[in-house]
């Protein structure tokens, strides 16, 4: 029987995702994750928050970048890598990351709404949606 390395995450993004281009025009994006679990200690109760580096590929990364936000909440689903770099003074380190295969934005619909805006700037995306899709009703997709 082979092994199953599965990963399901629930949590809030530490930092904007960062997306960058490899040769062939390849994007991956990146950003800390954070989940937390709360617990009873002596009568206390505790938060424990562990800290997951997210990878995403071409074009799942492209869609992170573009509408995932520091604190916004995300289900994601992937694996796990561990892969082994060189720092600047040649020491060999490793790092374990989750490569991504499919996320879920959750919360409410206006989690993922851009911020009010001014009056000015409300008549401009009132003649076109803001996101260039043409549907008119202010969804992204």
């Amino acid at each position: 029987m082979s092994g199953i390395n599965k990963v399901i995450l629930v949590g809030h993004l530490g930092k904007d995702p960062e997306i960058r281009y490899l040769e062939g025009g390849v994007s991956v994006t990146s950003f800390p994750l954070a989940t937390s679990e709360t617990y009873n200690k002596d009568g206390q109760k505790v938060e424990q928050t562990e800290w997951h580096n997210i990878v995403m590929w071409r074009g799942l990364a492209d869609v992170a970048a573009k509408f995932l936000q520091k604190g916004k909440l995300v289900y994601i689903e992937g694996k796990l890598r561990t892969r082994s770099f060189e720092d600047k003074e040649g020491i060999k380190k490793y790092t374990t990351e989750v490569v991504a295969e499919n996320f879920t934005m959750l919360g409410r619909r206006s989690d993922f709404e851009p911020e009010p805006m001014s009056k000015s700037a409300l008549k401009t995306v009132e003649n076109n949606d803001g996101y260039g899709n043409g549907h008119g009703d202010g969804h992204p997709f």
